[in-house]
């Protein structure tokens, strides 16, 4: 006869125990998702909103914030609410739950510069038939195909983990519901499991690092034959592309490639990819390219005269 399931919450043991250490994380990381979101926010209006940034890379830029805002929204809220209280507990459903967006979101970020990456290897190896290959169809495809590719990728690794047997204990050494250490506390086998995570979220995360890596060292040595100004330009924008998927890419092969176990740092990685890439990536786009910077000064401009005429209006 199987173990039965006894589990309806876990008790998460977070960063630190310290009352002082809870309270400047308290400070710290609602400083740092409040800034998050208006961040990416910022990104996608501005994108929406302007009348120049029509190009496919900002198509995707808009879908990475969308999903960056979301991706730290998954976990961080319940993080800062539980520096105010001194026994952590989430049900298991919102567990699972927790599970299931952070991996829905982290695996659609990752999927998503795959296809920002592909943008830029045809813009820049393939100019002449960039409009061709990069219309609005092919955009929107390789866009949703990153979604869905999200979606079953956490979904596996749900289902995976929802039908294990959890009989005590029930304390998750870390802020979030992980795989991990979830896989941890089940009084079952979980070497298979532990395997299909490998192979799952671990050789996604490698797999996809060496095709980015390949695809832009591919497009670096394509520029020698350019002049120096096109080269100035795509070395500007791969650059911040190359930045953002070192910051997204690193930590998850670090935690997933590896069996299925738990090491003292994985708290401090995991939080490192889930807070500083999605605070980050907003700054890398916005201050490294000046189309970005020079919409968002004409749509605050506009912005403001019309609140000025407004204004004006009233007075007389």
């Amino acid at each position: 006869m199987g173990a039965k399931n006894n589990v309806t919450e876990f008790v998460l043991l977070g960063l630190f125990q310290s009352w002082e250490m809870q309270r400047a994380c308290f400070l710290v990381f609602s400083v740092f998702h409040l800034l998050t979101v208006l961040g990416n926010l910022l990104v996608i209006v501005t994108i929406n909103a302007s009348k120049t940034l029509h190009a496919p890379m900002y198509f995707f830029l808009s879908h990475l914030s969308c999903a960056d805002m979301c991706y730290p929204s998954a976990t961080t809220p319940k993080m800062i609410a539980d520096t105010l209280v001194e026994r952590k507990t989430i049900s298991f459903e919102g567990c699972m739950t927790q599970l299931f967006s952070a991996h829905f979101f982290g695996g659609t970020e990752i999927f998503l510069l795959t296809a920002m990456a592909y943008d830029r290897y045809v813009a820049i190896c393939q100019p002449l038939h960039y409009t061709t290959v990069m219309g609005r169809r092919r955009c929107g495809l390789l866009a949703g195909a990153s979604w869905v590719a999200g979606f079953l990728h956490s979904i596996l690794q749900t289902l995976l983990t929802v039908q294990l047997p959890f009989c005590g204990p029930n304390e998750i050494d870390n802020f979030f519901c992980d795989v991990h250490p979830l896989l941890k506390l089940a009084c079952a086998d979980t070497y298979v499991v532990g395997l299909i995570v490998v192979a799952n979220s671990g050789m996604i995360s490698l797999v996809s690092f060496i095709i980015l890596i390949i695809s832009y060292v591919v497009i670096l040595l394509s520029l020698r034959s350019r002049s120096s100004e096109g080269r100035c330009k795509a070395l500007s924008t791969c650059g911040s592309h190359i930045i953002t998927v070192l910051l997204v890419l690193v930590p998850p092969m670090f935690m997933y490639i590896r069996p299925s176990t738990t090491l003292a740092a994985d708290k401090l990685v995991i939080l490192f990819n889930i807070v500083m890439p999605p605070l980050l990536n907003p700054l890398i786009y916005m201050l490294r390219n000046s189309e970005v910077k020079s919409a968002m000064r004409k749509i605050f401009r506009v912005k403001g005269s019309l609140e000025g005429e407004v204004k004006l209006q009233g007075i007389l």
